[in-house]
């Protein structure tokens, strides 16, 4: 019995999973450096104190605030901006990135990602995945503005049956 045990631990301690490394922070560090992930969580920020100027817009529909709603405008995005500067913020996202890549990936995928990211095809998709993503996001919210009314529906017909199974 204490054979086919030993046996049976040996072949777990064997397999190639149990073999294939955890990538080193070193390796993970040079990967997010090839990519340029801290510039792609500032382009982020960017985009997304646009978002919220084309939000406040849209909100505003076209009409001018007063001097007090300008302020109170100004007050609520200067507080989003920084809390979204502080929660994106880099040396808070890098310990994250550091951990779900190593348990993501093996120091063999790294090494790999690193290989082709370091080249011309590599260095063009960094290059132009941002936009590509900045081109989708803008697709999708046609979309589903596209769905909003329909959307609504189905939330009027839930709340009518939610209301009419309570009585």
């Amino acid at each position: 019995m204490n054979v086919f045990r030993n046996i049976l631990i040996a072949s777990l301690f064997c397999s190639p999973a149990a073999m294939a490394a955890s990538a080193s922070e070193d390796s993970i560090k040079q990967l997010l450096a090839v990519t340029q992930a801290q510039k792609l969580i500032d382009d982020m920020r960017v985009q997304i104190d646009s978002l919220m100027n084309n939000s406040i817009q849209q909100a505003l529909k076209g009409e001018s605030p007063t001097a007090k709603q300008q302020l109170a405008i100004n007050n609520m995005k200067n507080r989003m901006v920084a809390l979204i500067q502080g929660e994106l913020a880099w040396g808070k996202l890098e310990p994250l990135y550091l951990r779900l890549y190593q348990e993501s990936f093996t120091e063999e995928e790294v090494a790999g990602m690193l290989s082709f990211y370091k080249t011309p095809a590599g260095q063009a998709v960094i290059a132009k995945l941002p936009v590509l993503m900045q081109r989708t996001m803008v697709d999708m919210q046609k979309m589903i503005v596209g769905i909003t009314p329909q959307m609504l529906k189905i939330q009027e017909n839930f709340v009518a049956e939610m209301s009419a199974a309570s009585e």
